[in-house]
């Protein structure tokens, strides 16, 4: 049996956490509040982002306004940002020796399908993704069915076995949907928020980076050699 590997994708595939803090700043500065440094950015990112911008000070109103026309002000400054940003140490080595062992990847996120696609294509990992789990659209994100049930069902239509089922990801939400689905949980430091935040959500595996992940994979009988 082959394993099914979950990855997040922001902070924990893509390296995009200080264009995030960037974007954030900027949202920030438009309402006439104070920068913030990635300290900061760590301990009070949370998703939906309106309770990152609520912790950072920001008014109902003002997230109201940065909300409005699909979050426009986000992503608009966050997509140029998130251009430049490469993938994270060790990810694409992992990802090109799973597609080798015909194992599945795939992505659960809380991105939007067509920028993330679009993100793959431009990494040339495309072919390493078998199926992209995201937000329809700017004007669904947040508003319709989340990471997990997306995954709950992907995971029913495609007959997915939890016991052999390993999610990555860079914040508590990942440990979470591990427990209400019975997977393996691996948190990735360095991401979008701390190490304290990460720990404390008692994931099964923490790593710094992808490279760690491979003994992991075969101390559960995955991928041994010889």
């Amino acid at each position: 049996m082959k394993p099914v590997l979950v990855f997040d994708w922001n902070g924990t595939l893509l390296d995009d956490t200080y264009a995030l803090l960037e974007t954030s700043n900027v949202i920030l500065e438009r309402f006439g509040h104070p920068r913030i440094g990635i300290e900061a950015l760590r301990e009070h990112c949370d998703v939906p982002l309106s309770l990152l911008y609520r912790r950072l000070g920001m008014s109902q109103e003002e997230v109201e306004a940065v909300d409005r026309d699909g979050s426009a002000l986000f992503h608009d400054t966050y997509e140029a940002l998130a251009d430049k940003a490469d993938l994270r140490e060790g990810a694409r080595k992992l990802l090109e020796f799973a597609r080798g062992e015909s194992a599945r990847a795939i992505i659960v996120s809380n991105h939007i399908v067509a920028p993330l696609r679009t993100q793959l294509k431009r990494l040339g990992i495309q072919d390493c993704i078998n199926d992209v789990l995201a937000f329809e659209s700017r004007a669904t994100q947040y508003k319709s069915m989340g990471k997990g049930e997306r995954l709950r069902l992907y995971m029913r239509k495609h007959n997915v076995k939890p016991s052999s089922t390993f999610i990555i990801g860079d914040m508590p939400i990942e440990v979470e949907i591990a427990r209400s689905l019975g997977l393996t949980s691996i948190s990735i430091t360095g991401g979008f928020v701390s190490d304290a935040r990460l720990h404390a959500a008692h994931p099964d595996y923490t790593v710094n980076s992808h490279e760690e992940l491979l003994p992991i994979l075969r101390k559960h009988g995955f991928f041994l050699e010889g």
